[in-house]
């Protein structure tokens, strides 16, 4: 009968989505983990951040921010393709991207102008080192006293020889070498007032107009991530203090260290977000709150880490067999259940299997 071929198709799925989780392909978390990219800690000497702690940006300048938009996915936001600037001259959408870039320009110029928005951030630098695949950080330079745990995980995919097994905690010193090393913190918003407007867009029945104050509030923040990250780098932790980069560099992240955010690939447990939160005082300091499924509020926001290491960069950390989500769940103090939850979409297998 039909419910019976519903039942059997579903049942077909479910054995198809099975096979794309199999688990022949990945490594057991502790050969993973003896297959690490190991730096060498004896010829690099990690920076001393300018602070130690810290520091709130209260109405950042909006012009300053402005500068550093990386305006390709602003289209997309639109369902156009193709990347800004060439997208102004594509023969299929060239001219709807012009009239819509023209409309942003002058909503952008009334934002900064009447001040819409307001744009906050806290960040912050601490005494960290490594310890297998998390990070500890300490109350202060004796590193005596561990006050945070960062959590991430390691790649467990099979690699090609020479290839390594990434994990972010690589990236920072370990507990044993001897080696004073920092990690950072940052959560950043250009979304402060942005309710009115969209209400008021919304009461008029302007969709166009709500949709636009919106993808501008979301872009303002990833550029203030961007121009947060270029100071954090020449200045507040001056690791690269030469640094001389163009926009488009920027945009192709050709900057010395990385800034992963909790839910992305390197690390996609959005749980670690409110650890990042709790370390910066973010709601308090700067109003973004974490909603129930870890979302940011406004949701014109990012938040993250900072790695200095030269050779730190960003990578996919992929399907997980359960060996390292259990071990996992130890670390954070979490149930299986709860990490499995929050893992679903990186799991190497059914959970309702085992």
């Amino acid at each position: 009968d039909y419910q019976q071929k519903v039942r059997d198709e579903y049942a077909e799925v479910r054995e198809r989505h099975k096979g794309r989780q199999s688990t022949k392909r990945q490594l057991n978390i502790d050969d993973a983990r003896n297959n690490a990219t190991i730096l060498d800690w004896d010829s690099y000497t990690p920076v001393k951040p300018s602070f130690l702690g810290t520091k709130v940006l209260n109405e950042f300048p909006l012009e300053e921010i402005a500068e550093f938009i990386d305006w390709s996915p602003f289209f997309h936001t639109w369902e156009l393709a193709g990347s800004y600037p060439k997208i102004l001259d594509d023969e299929i959408v060239g001219v709807h991207a012009k009239d819509l870039f023209k409309d942003a320009q002058a909503m952008l110029k009334k934002i900064i102008d009447e001040k819409w928005l307001t744009a906050r951030a806290v960040f912050g630098f601490y005494p960290a080192n490594s310890r297998t695949d998390d990070v500890v950080i300490y109350d202060d330079e004796s590193r005596t006293k561990e006050t945070t745990v960062l959590h991430h995980l390691r790649q467990q995919n099979i690699k090609p020889p020479g290839r390594k097994n990434y994990c972010l905690s690589d990236n920072v010193a370990p507990e044993n070498s001897g080696v004073n090393d920092y990690v950072g913190a940052f959560a950043v918003t250009a979304g402060i007032g942005i309710e009115e407007h969209v209400t008021r867009f919304e009461a008029e029945h302007d969709d166009y107009q709500s949709i636009m104050v919106k993808a501008l509030a979301d872009r303002l923040a990833e550029a203030f991530a961007e121009c947060l990250h270029q100071r954090v780098r020449k200045d507040y932790w001056g690791y690269a203090a030469d640094e001389l980069l163009d926009n488009d560099e920027l945009i192709k992240e050709g900057y010395k260290g990385i800034r992963p955010a909790p839910g992305y690939p390197a690390c996609p447990d959005h749980t670690e977000k409110a650890t990042l939160f709790s370390l910066l005082n973010a709601t308090k300091e700067v109003g973004i709150e974490l909603t129930t499924s870890f979302a940011m509020y406004p949701t014109a926001a990012v938040s993250g880490w900072y790695f200095a290491h030269p050779k730190a960069n960003y990578f996919n950390v992929g399907k997980l067999k359960k060996d390292q989500v259990e071990d996992y769940a130890e670390r954070k103090g979490e149930s299986v259940d709860y990490v499995e939850r929050w893992l679903a979409p990186s799991l190497a297998y059914d959970p309702d299997d085992n």
